[in-house]
């Protein structure tokens, strides 16, 4: 497998913790063989993570999205959410497993299947815990790709929804 090319100071994501920065390479030794390992400093967090540099692809260790991912974001956020009849329980494992893929667009439908019920005041806590986890999640990779903090980012995805909202209910 190929090592992902990776230095120092570059902004990354990992699907379990969201966007981090590598603050290294560094050669450790593990069990007689000598690993070289990708230091990755997650400030919000206040944690490093090491992982393996052979390894890091495989664990969903990725660079920032593009633009062009930025994109269909956006125009996922902007389409219709689709709604579950199924156990809750049931969905809440879907949408943890799709926080946690790593997939930017996985995500964003998370967000915006959610987010139709923001407002509702007997929804679950736990809907409500996930929605904010992914929203987060989500508003972290676009504030590190735009360059913009964290507050502005939140904002312009739920502008993103409710300009949505607002045309799908005159519709």
């Amino acid at each position: 497998m190929a090592e992902i090319k990776l230095k120092q100071n570059d902004k990354v994501v990992y699907p379990t913790h969201g966007v981090g920065t590598v603050v290294g390479i560094e050669a450790q030794a593990i069990a007689g063989t000598e690993v070289k390992l990708v230091a990755v400093m997650f400030e919000k967090d206040k944690m490093t993570l090491r992982i393996p540099l052979i390894r890091a692809e495989q664990s969903g260790l990725r660079k920032l999205s593009s633009q062009s991912e930025l994109d269909k974001v956006r125009s996922t956020l902007k389409g219709r959410a689709k709604t579950s009849r199924g156990m809750w329980s049931r969905r809440a494992k879907e949408y943890e497993s799709k926080i946690n893929s790593g997939n930017i667009v996985s995500l964003a439908e998370v967000v915006r299947d959610l987010h139709k019920n923001v407002d509702d005041p007997d929804r679950s806590y736990s809907e409500r815990v996930i929605y904010e986890n992914a929203l987060n999640r989500l508003a972290g990779e676009f504030a590190a790709v735009e360059n913009i903090d964290l507050i502005q980012a939140t904002t312009k995805l739920v502008k993103t929804m409710k300009v949505t909202g607002s045309v799908a209910a005159a519709a």
